[in-house]
Order: structure tokens, then sequence, then C-alpha cells
């Protein structure tokens, strides 16, 4: 076991709870519940893993105190009848089996609802929708407050008869209670309305309610926006005012931070430090003197440590590096940090699908989100070789995977770096984080005996003959999209062009000024590549224009990076130029078309072309052809099918378990 975390792994005890160690799994929605608000069994599974992974407290997604009035999501959860309890109670069966205690967050969504959800007009505390372009909810009126104070209490007593260990009522992030707290959706003018006091009537009344239900020793926790990040919203010092109003029967603060919009606080941007909220939670406890939960990007355990040493909290909330790796705790507590498969905060298979397009989690650095990576304790029945060509992520993942079923495996790639165009990314200061997934791959395979890695060896037909494989994979991944248009191939290919692709600027990224201040920088494509570009130059106070030929600008990309992006964007002044078509590329400038037909010629000191990736795939027709007699497989995965997200390339890496299979190597599928 380590001592190394002292502090991680010292118990807590509030009231009749006691965690073992300091890691809280913070709500996260899922859309794994049942249509009519029922926990799934795939549910129960997903949170059974981290609880098997050492986590000391896991905390339910929301669950509805009122539905459909309050419902939040696809398939939320619901605990406002009893019906529910049978499931919520395997749930909490399940979970305490490995010493980990468990909590439900109780919620109803106010002005967050969607009518073609619920088949009604949202309410709220005012008519003002709970972000730019919602729906204009309905003021609730007093008696139906008073009403839903109620339904809260109810909610909490079911959640302690299911067997739960606390309950948290949440009174951040753009749902309900928030909606009374924060003068951003708070217009009354009557007792729930106005001043601080006023506003946090609604908020007294649940948590009297929840008190009166649980009784005296059932932990209560209250999940906060400790700061609003949004102007005229509540800041730090308003969240310790209004709290006077709230604390007494308060057991633990989950001292989280926005609202909906400025998502990119609430669901960590990539580019915001590990631990940085916890000033926040330092903030509370000070005043309180209460248990406080601190978040945002903690990844890495010595950040963890350092904030329970210093007492900024006496929790460490991890959301999404939970998804990535259930077992974040066991390894830390083994010594196994090398291991760790930290989430990279790219909000692509959590929140992207989530809150982006309704669809169920799924994670890019772990394509086990919600069942357990058995695969590995199974092994291949004779003896099988696999050649892998190309380690980028998708080659990487489908590497170890071969190897730790027992596959003989070679690994070919033609660089002398492995991970491909994630290493290559993560050079953007601003991506750095990024890097933490190949690091993670590449620790992997080098523990993997039967794993042999060749670097700077270009895959051809003969060499790949000399290894004799049973399986082979192409994963080649991509190269930047040059079409043909005029000018552009014989300007990039001059020595001293100032036109570039976004590989160009990786290469050259420790030689850009810190000020580029009267400097003009227009990039052709605003996809994300184009929006990688934007967010390095624009902060170094070029004058940058982004010219896309679609009518948006970041189109398929995140919620939580698109508000963030176009933050930025906005702050920074950046010319979007929507619509607009490339037509020529010149020494010092590009020549596009408006909507209206209407010629400009954009000057620039950097132009950059990023009109995104295609597949590369230099010797995948030359092996199909060899073995298209024989029984040996050839594949592609990840880019060298398409040009696509990290996500694709590691599922389709992982699913060689289904090929090995299908050719009667083993019994499994993924």
């Amino acid at each position: 076991m380590s001592h190394k975390y002292k502090n991680i792994f010292s118990p807590l005890t509030v009231k009749n709870m006691t965690l073992n160690n300091r890691i809280v799994m913070m709500p996260m929605g899922t859309n794994y519940g049942e249509q009519n608000g029922e926990m799934s069994f795939l549910h129960i599974n997903y949170y059974e893993q981290r609880a098997k992974g050492g986590t000391g407290l896991i905390v339910v997604e929301n669950a509805s105190v009122f539905s459909p009035q309050g419902s939040n999501g696809t398939s939320q959860l619901r605990i406002d009848h009893d019906s529910y309890l049978p499931r919520l109670y395997k749930l909490c069966e399940r979970v305490h089996k490995y010493g980990t205690k468990i909590a439900i967050q109780i919620n109803h969504a106010g002005a967050s609802a969607m009518s073609s959800r619920t088949g009604m007009q949202p309410v709220s505390s005012s008519n003002i929708p709970s972000k730019a372009g919602g729906e204009i909810p309905r003021p609730l009126e007093k008696e139906e407050i008073y009403e839903i104070a109620k339904k809260y209490g109810e909610a909490a007593k079911r959640a302690q008869t299911a067997g739960f260990d606390a309950v948290e009522i949440h009174a951040g992030h753009s749902y309900l209670i928030s909606q009374f707290l924060s003068p951003l959706y708070n217009n009354r003018t009557d007792e729930f309305g106005g001043s601080i006091e006023n506003r946090t009537r609604f908020a007294r009344l649940v948590i009297d309610e929840v008190r009166k239900n649980v009784g005296p020793n059932f932990p209560i926790l209250l999940r906060l926006s400790a700061d609003e990040f949004m102007e005229g919203g509540n800041t730090i010092d308003d969240c310790l005012e209004y709290l006077e109003y709230l604390n007494d029967e308060v057991d633990i603060y989950d001292v989280s931070a926005a609202l909906n919009g400025s998502i990119q606080y609430q669901i960590d941007a990539n580019y915001l430090k590990d631990g940085w909220r916890a000033y926040l939670s330092k903030a509370v406890k000070e005043k309180f003197g209460k248990p406080c939960i601190t978040m945002g990007n903690i990844r890495n355990p010595q950040v963890a440590e350092d904030i329970l040493e210093r007492g900024d909290a006496d929790l460490i909330g991890m959301g999404r590096g939970l998804i990535a790796d259930p077992e974040w705790v066991n390894k830390v507590e083994l010594g196994k940090e090398d291991e760790l498969r930290k989430c990279i905060s790219c909000n692509i298979g959590c929140a992207g699908n989530r809150i982006g397009i309704n669809r169920p989690i799924r994670c890019t650095v772990n394509p086990s989100v919600n069942e357990d990576e058995n695969y590995k304790k199974e092994k291949v029945k004779k003896h099988c070789s696999v050649v892998v060509i190309g380690a980028g992520t998708a080659g990487l993942e489908a590497a170890c995977t071969a190897a730790e079923v027992g596959c003989t495996t070679f690994l070919l790639e033609k660089k002398d770096v492995l991970g491909g165009l994630a290493t290559e990314i993560s050079k953007i200061p601003d991506k750095k984080r990024l890097y933490d997934f190949p690091k993670y791959l590449i620790n992997r395979a080098e523990k993997l005996e039967n794993l042999y890695i060749f670097k700077n060896t270009e895959a051809t037909v003969d060499l790949v003959k000399s290894l004799k494989p049973s399986l082979i994979v192409n994963a080649t991944g991509s190269s930047p999209l040059l079409p043909p248009i005029k000018g552009l191939h014989d300007v990039m290919a001059k020595e001293d062009s100032k036109v570039f692709s976004i590989l160009d600027m990786i290469n050259n990224i420790d030689n850009y000024p810190e000020d580029l201040n009267g400097k003009k920088v227009v990039i052709i494509g605003g996809g994300a590549v184009g929006l990688d570009v934007a967010e390095f130059f624009a902060p170094r106070n070029a004058e940058c224009s982004i010219v896309e030929m679609a009518p948006v600008i970041g189109n398929g990309i995140d919620p939580v990076s698109k508000v963030g992006t176009f933050d930025l964007l906005n702050k920074h002044g950046v010319q979007q130029l929507t619509s607009t078509k490339l037509l020529e590329v010149k020494d010092n400038s590009f020549l596009v078309e408006y909507a209206d037909g209407k010629l400009d010629e954009l000057e620039f000191d950097y132009g950059f072309v990023c009109l995104g990736m295609r597949s590369n795939n230099p010797v995948l027709e030359a092996l199909k052809e060899e073995y298209s007699d024989t029984n040996v497989e050839v594949i592609s995965i990840g880019d060298s099918v398409r040009a696509r997200r990290i996500i694709e390339g590691v599922e389709e890496g992982r699913n060689i378990i289904n090929n090995l299979t299908k050719h009667d190597f083993l019994d499994i599928y993924v």
C-alpha cells in the first residue's frame, strides 16, 4: 500500500457516514437510465465499477424530485415515487460491497427543463431563460414553491430508505434553486426575490424539508455555483453572504462553479489548470468551518494531496477523471501512477454526447466506460502474430489490446516518436493535457513483453511478410487536407512561404513571439483545427480572421469547448467570416468570395490553411493485394479509414478483439 498520499487515504467521518478516503465521484448525467426514470442495470454496473476501483464516496447523478415538470435529460433518473426504490436499493447494495459510500443528488431542473421532453412550459423563479436562446419559463406561484420544497423532502426520505448514505441538494448550475439564488434569473418582487435573504428563501425551505425527513444524523450535501462567472451574477463574496442563511443544516459543501452561460468553468475546459477551483472551497471552508469538496481538472494525485495538505478542501471531487479511469483510487493507493488513464478534458464522449446530442456518455480515452475490461482475463487459444502499422492512439490501443490477450505483436512506426497526431497537437500550450493519453498508452505498451515496438521504421510489404502475420492492422493516420485551390500547393511549397498547415505551426510553436500586436493572421477553416490556431494567436494580440465556407464556425465541436472558444474569439475581436469561400492563395493574401458574390483580398503576415485532415494509407492497398488469397485479414482503423476524432480510433483499436474472435483465436467479443 502507498503511504505517499496520507491525506488522500485518511478517513473522514461526517455524522453517521465514514469515508475510507477523500476521493468523491461527482454527479454527472449519463443517459444510462431507463426511459421511465428507473435505474438500469447498465447504470448500476457503471457505478459499481467506480466503487470497485476504490472511490471513497459516489454521488449519483441528479434525480428528479418532481417529474415531468422538473426533469432534465433524455433519460434522467427519478426519485419522485416509491416505485423507483428497488433499483436504487440494488445500486446501493452493489456499491456497499466495496466499502464505498454513496449519495444521490436530488434536483428540479426549473427553466433548464425542455418542453419537447416534458410536454409543458418550464418553470422558474421568473420568466428568464436558463441559457441564451432557451425557452421562456413560467414564474412559479407561491403555493407551487412550497409544494416543490416538500417534494425535495420526500425524495430525500426515499434516498434514505433505498440505502444511500447521504443526499445532495443541487443549488447550482442553472437549475431551479440556482434560478432563485442568482440575480441573473430572479427578478421577483415578493418574499422570494430581491434581497439576498429573499433569494435564499426557497433553498432554505428545501433544506428544512430534507432535514425534517431524514433526521439529524443523515448527512446533507449542498452543491453550489460559488462563483457564477457571468457579469451580474453571484461572485464568491455573494455566495459567502447567502450561505449565512443556509448554513446550519448543511453538513458538506460541494463547491462547484458557473452557470449554463459559463459552462466551460463548470465542466472544466482543457486549458484550465489542475485544481484551479480550490480557492473557492477554501473561502467557503474558512468562513463556515464545514467539510468542503473541491474539483476542477484534478488528475494528478499530488495535486489532490497538496490541496488537502493546505486545507483548501477536505474532499477531492473527480467526475470525468473517474469516467476515464474507474480504478484511479486503487492505482494511486497501490503505487501504480504510471498506469493512470487520465482524463484529457476533451469533453467529447461525456458532455459532447449527453449535452450536445442526447446520447449516452462514452469516453475518448476509455472504450469500456460502462463495462469491465474483462478481455484482459482471456488469452488466445493458439499462436497469433499481429502487425500494427502506425503508433498513433488508435494503433497503440490496438497493439496493446492484442498483446494483452497473448498475441505476439509488432508495432511499426515511421517516426521517432509515438502517439501520432495527439502527440503533435499536445505541443500547443493550451492542448498540453492531451499528451496524457499517448503517455498512458506508451507506458502500457512498454510493460508488455510480447509487444515489440519499432520506431523510425517504414512499413513495407516485404517487412510485414517477414513478421508472418496472422492479422494486420493499418493505423497510418491522416495528413492535412490540401485541396486543388489555385496557388495553394505552389505557395506552401516555397521555402520562405507565409502560408502554413497546422503541422507547420506546431513544428514552429516555440518560435512565435509572445506579442504579435499589429500582425495579421488569417485562418482558412473554422473547424476544430482552425480554432486551435485562432486560440493560439488571438491571445498574443494578433489581428485574427477565420474564413469558413459553412454558415457557422465550430460545427461539430462539443458544447463546453464551443462556449469557451466563442468567449475567447469575442474577447479578442476575432473576425468571423462565414459562408465565405477561398478562391486563390497568394504569397501574402487569400482571395475569398463572400455569400453575396463579392470578392475580397485578405492580407496576412501568417496564413493558415486548416481544411481538416484526410486519410493517409501508403501501404494499405498493396497489403490487401498481397494477402487477398489468404486467411490473413488486413483491417484499417482510426484516421486511416477517414479523418475523425481520437474516440473513434480508440474504439476501433479495442475492437481488434472481435477480429481475433472471428478468426478463432479467442472465444469472446467486446
